[in-house]
């Protein structure tokens, strides 16, 4: 049985739920030295996709900007990110490009009052995909689900061709968002579109940095190796961020005995209404 640790950045200002692990708090960089499994073929789909499936152990981003690609710099179509093993280049890091009312926002930004999650209400989407626990795929041919041990959260990702709802069609505000995906070759690109968010109650990530109904995420998996998942995010908010940037980081799979964790958030902290979480 692991140590449940305290996440850091959030308990010590509002005493948050504990994590029931902490995984790699540092990114892990694409060109990280292959392990033992990593010579070992990858596997396969019985379409001939790659299987993604798998428990994988992602760095823990407390800020969006760590990792950042400058898009001026490098362009989407620069072959460093998710498809290319050992590829280290970067644009200049920083804080990202927020337009003035981001960034009066994240200036100001306090957890003990604007984060969510001191309600137990769900992390969304770009939060549980950089949360500092495990992730578990699971893939089939007309779908990829996405099993977060962070507030036992779960994820579809649709492959059969469906396209986004419209604002009009969802049936209800989705702290995910809604996903749908295809495959370019062996790299699958994740699209993700959030007219619906349960803005402002979501955040990009812990560190405060604000989204609207306007976020659009793209993600790209590729898997370097047996044992690596490259993954890179790329998002879009023009409410938010005055340009499209890019984060690109690599997974690493666990053990095949390793499981998710159960984690139920529980309010049961006197100290949220003091704080006025909202």
């Amino acid at each position: 049985m692991r140590n449940h640790l305290v996440h850091a950045f959030v308990v010590a200002a509002i005493g948050l739920p504990l994590w029931p692990r902490l995984a790699a708090a540092q990114s892990v960089s694409p060109s990280v030295k292959p392990s033992s499994a990593s010579s070992a073929p990858i596997p396969r789909m019985p379409d001939g996709k790659p299987d993604l499936s798998g428990v994988w152990d992602h760095p823990f981003v407390i800020d969006m900007s760590k990792d950042l690609e400058d898009l001026q710099t490098h362009k989407p179509t620069d072959k460093c990110g998710a498809e290319q093993s050992g590829c280290t280049q970067k644009g200049a890091g920083g804080e990202l490009p927020m337009t003035p009312w981001a960034a009066e926002w994240t200036k100001n930004f306090d957890p003990a009052r604007y984060d969510a999650t001191g309600h137990c209400n769900p992390m969304g989407y770009t939060r549980s995909m950089n949360a500092p626990v495990p992730t578990e795929i699971i893939e089939t041919p007309k779908e990829i689900v996405f099993l977060h041990e962070s507030m036992f959260a779960f994820h579809v990702v649709y492959l059969d061709g469906r396209r986004h709802p419209t604002p009009d069609e969802a049936l209800e505000t989705m702290w995910y968002g809604h996903s749908v995906g295809h495959w370019e070759g062996d790299t699958l690109l994740v699209d993700t579109v959030g007219p619906f968010f349960a803005t402002p109650k979501i955040l990009l990530d812990t560190r405060g940095h604000p989204v609207s109904e306007e976020l659009h995420i793209v993600e790209r998996f590729h898997r370097i190796d047996a044992a690596h998942l490259g993954y890179e995010v790329t998002v879009e908010d023009p409410k938010m961020y005055t340009r499209p940037f890019r984060n690109v980081r690599t997974w690493v799979l666990m053990p095949k005995n390793e499981e998710i964790l159960e984690y139920v958030c529980t309010e049961n902290n006197k100290e949220v209404e003091e704080h006025h979480i909202k």
